[in-house]
């Protein structure tokens, strides 16, 4: 081999390697990503049945239960347009009640998102970012005449 065809197949290694390590760190990066949705994305069908994704609004006031000797509680969230009912089972945030914000991570079962993680807000005036748009965006609709 002359040394102009070396140094060819080793510009070619290395761009295969790089393209080979890219390849797998988008594939990681993609496994990791869980996607924001609020109850009007989620019952309109936006979200893949088994896909994993955030589920944020607030916790509909007379809808918390709580199963009797367990850890598990139902509640539903909203944004103010459409309902989605949602099962846990663990200790929820100390901050967690009626009326308040909250995010949940989980995935659909059916009609029912089954969380395995719940987050409510930390104080009267923080929201997450993604649940106040949600919310703010699903009010003015409602507001409308006609609404959408």
């Amino acid at each position: 081999m002359t040394p102009r065809r070396k140094r060819l197949v080793l510009v070619l290694g290395i761009i295969a390697g790089v393209s080979v390590a890219g390849a797998l760190a988008l594939s990681a990066f993609r496994q990791n990503v869980t996607f924001f949705f609020d109850p009007t994305q989620v019952t309109s069908g936006a979200v893949a049945t088994g896909e994993r994704f955030r589920l944020g609004g607030m916790v509909t006031k007379g809808s918390v239960q709580r199963a009797p000797g367990s850890l598990e509680v139902h509640f539903v969230v909203t944004d103010f347009k459409h309902d989605v009912p949602v099962s846990y089972t663990g200790v929820l945030p100390d901050l967690f009640r009626e009326g308040q914000g909250v995010v949940a991570h989980g995935k659909m079962s059916g009609t029912t998102f089954v969380a395995d993680e719940v987050l409510a807000k930390h104080d009267e005036k923080y929201m997450p970012p993604e649940v106040a748009k949600s919310l703010k965006k699903r009010q003015a609709e409602s507001a409308t005449p006609g609404g959408a």
